[in-house]
């Protein structure tokens, strides 16, 4: 991959939507990922005005310092970028108090932590009458649907998801982002107990990545044993979420139904 013209082409898309759009710049969330930070960074280049958050609720230290010194490093290299920390930890506590005890599984809490974000990008990005950004890769938004629906998922535009993790980490590498961030090991931080994303699926990003070219490619070649693992892995994850990578569903009433 070039990443130069990838940034470039990129950066250039963003300018043409945003102009089109009518709308003033970019908000978009900083999670102290790789993934956030390439993003944030490609959004910063544009040169339209960008309001970057970092959104913790109960998180693990390391991730609020990595999205704290991007936001810093960013406000000082981009004259156009605006850092907010929000603390939604307090927020979160009151919906726990609010919502039955009975309904308060991990995954949904974890969700309703994505969703929390989701609506204090669209608080800020509504009064500054901007655009939302997703940070979702290629893997995640259409190969495992790694996200929340409405939550992190919630968003105007996704200018990386086409792009998988790999080609996320060379883009990284070459915009500058920071070697912490470069070498976290990635997590979606909606958990107490700070589990990685590749805990969380059971295959890692690699490994998803070449389930997703091979369920493209030729299917006749022959596979080792560890590798029908990582597609079932990535055929289960595809299967449990496709409500998330297609249309909502329509029921079409026939016409003369309405007659």
């Amino acid at each position: 991959m070039n990443a130069e013209k990838v940034a470039a082409h990129i950066i250039n898309w963003l300018k043409d939507y945003v102009n089109a759009s009518g709308l003033k710049g970019f908000t978009i969330g900083v999670s102290g990922g790789i993934d956030s930070a390439v993003t944030s960074t490609l959004c910063a280049r544009t040169g339209y005005p960008v309001i970057v958050l970092s959104m913790p609720i109960h998180q693990a230290s390391d991730q609020v310092s990595r999205a704290g010194e991007h936001i810093a490093w960013l406000s000082k290299t981009y004259d156009n970028v605006t850092g907010h920390d929000v603390n939604l930890t307090p927020v979160f506590e009151q919906i726990k108090t609010t919502l039955p005890s009975a309904i308060q599984d991990g995954l949904t809490m974890a969700n309703t932590r994505a969703r929390l974000r989701m609506i204090t990008l669209y608080a800020f990005a509504s009064h500054h009458r901007m655009l939302v950004v997703g940070t979702g890769n290629k893997v995640e938004d259409f190969g495992v649907g790694f996200y929340t629906k409405y939550g992190d998922g919630g968003v105007d535009i996704s200018p990386i998801a086409d792009l998988t993790k790999t080609e996320v980490y060379a883009l990284g590498r070459y915009l500058g982002v920071s070697r912490d961030i470069l070498s976290a090991r990635p997590t979606d931080g909606l958990w107490e107990d700070n589990r990685t994303d590749e805990s969380q699926i059971g295959a890692s990003y690699d490994e998803l990545e070449w389930a997703m070219a091979y369920e493209a490619g030729d299917k006749s070649r022959d596979i080792t044993d560890h590798q029908k693992n990582v597609l079932e892995v990535y055929r289960k994850f595809n299967r449990a979420n496709r409500h998330k990578m297609e249309p909502i569903p329509v029921c079409t009433i026939p016409g003369e139904l309405k007659l």
